[in-house]
């Protein structure tokens, strides 16, 4: 018998073994269940949701662009506060069609892009000269729309008074609407129809498939509340030497705090495949269970996340959180720490044991 006879089995035996391998750590886990809880019950009725509420939201611009009065303005800003709550639900699915294509960038940048650029919206309402697909995103979407209709005048009265005296805050405000509606219901349309069968069936973990895009804008998201809803503002991203309150997320509004608490309950919800109106399904959570391993990351992770909220739940509701830190609330710093000693547990633990690599970088080495 020849050598390469001899060895062909072996190789056969290793090329199987590595091609059972190449799912991860396990494969008693069926992703396609996580997947399709994912879609059902989390992605897609977040968006759907969230385009209620963005024609809301729209539909309200166009009352108060007709009819500038203090009460329709009170009821935009209610419609623009409903929309940016669903938001904080939909933000961490920044994927597949809310992801990046050519010179767009993901939906969180193209929409959610905080804090807005004064300037730069302050230029186009002089000029009456703007674009809703070029490279501003600090100057359109949800944080822009804030400025306009809760921070662009003293008071509400002058807010008022600007709009019924100058077309362009009309019609930059109809522009900023209309876009964003146009952006959303793109994200439902594609949902509703080819994306969802080719998201449920990617049931790998290679960087491509559908399970590591969603464990990546998990992570992500939860860095996202840790390093720029909370470390930004209180100055502990890299370059920074002191606090920041301004540039908290929905400073004009001030519902920064609320939006901080309602983004936490979506990254928790993805961990334990929750849908938003509280029904438990298949998340992270229930993956970990058939790991090596897992069911002792779940403890520590949720012993942490009880952490995390006694925490949150320590800081007042008012004043606005920009007040709070300039105040220097001690309870910032402590719930700082807490959103740091919970970043170890979503992303390199749950990562090494799930076998899915990062594939982003947060930029300050966590």
């Amino acid at each position: 018998m020849r050598p390469f006879q001899l060895l062909l089995p072996a190789l056969l035996l290793l090329f199987a073994s590595c091609d059972t391998n190449k799912n991860g750590p396990t494969d008693t886990f069926d992703r396609g269940v996580l997947l399709q809880n994912f879609a059902d019950n989390l992605i897609r009725p977040a968006y759907n949701e969230l385009l209620d509420k963005v024609l809301v939201f729209d539909a309200a611009v166009s009352i108060f662009n007709t009819a500038p009065t203090l009460e329709n303005l009170n009821a935009m800003q209610t419609a623009w506060q409903e929309a940016y709550y669903q938001w904080q639900f939909a933000n961490a699915f920044n994927f597949g069609p809310a992801g990046e294509n050519g010179l767009q960038k993901g939906l969180i940048e193209e929409i959610g892009t905080f804090p807005a650029s004064t300037t730069k919206i302050e230029a186009s309402l002089s000029s009456g000269l703007w674009n809703t697909s070029d490279f501003n995103r600090d100057a359109r979407g949800f944080p822009a729309i804030e400025y306009l209709i809760f921070g662009s005048a003293a008071t509400s009265e002058d807010i008022v008074t600007a709009f019924s005296n100058n077309p362009h805050h009309k019609a930059y405000l109809t522009a900023l609407s209309e876009n964003l509606s146009e952006r959303v219901e793109t994200m439902v349309n594609a949902w509703n129809g080819a994306y969802y069968t080719e998201f449920i069936g990617n049931k790998g973990i290679d960087a491509g498939s559908s399970t590591s895009q969603c464990y990546n804008e998990f992570v992500r998201s939860f860095e996202s509340a840790k390093n720029f809803k909370l470390g930004l503002p209180l100055g502990k991203r890299p370059g920074q030497i002191q606090a920041e309150p301004q540039l908290v997320e929905a400073y004009y509004s001030g519902k920064s705090l609320e939006c901080l608490r309602l983004h936490l309950t979506a990254i928790e919800n993805i961990w334990y495949g929750r849908s938003k109106s509280g029904q438990d399904g298949v998340g992270f959570r229930e993956y970990l269970e058939k790991v090596e391993g897992g069911p002792a990351l779940i403890i520590s992770t949720e012993t942490q996340l009880a952490a995390l909220h006694t925490a949150l739940a320590a800081v007042s509701d008012t004043p606005a959180l920009s007040v709070q830190i300039t105040n220097a609330n001690p309870q910032l710093e402590t719930l700082y720490t807490e959103f740091q000693k919970m970043t170890r547990y979503f992303k390199s633990d749950l990562s090494s044991l799930l076998g899915i690599a990062i594939t982003f970088s947060s930029g300050d080495g966590d």
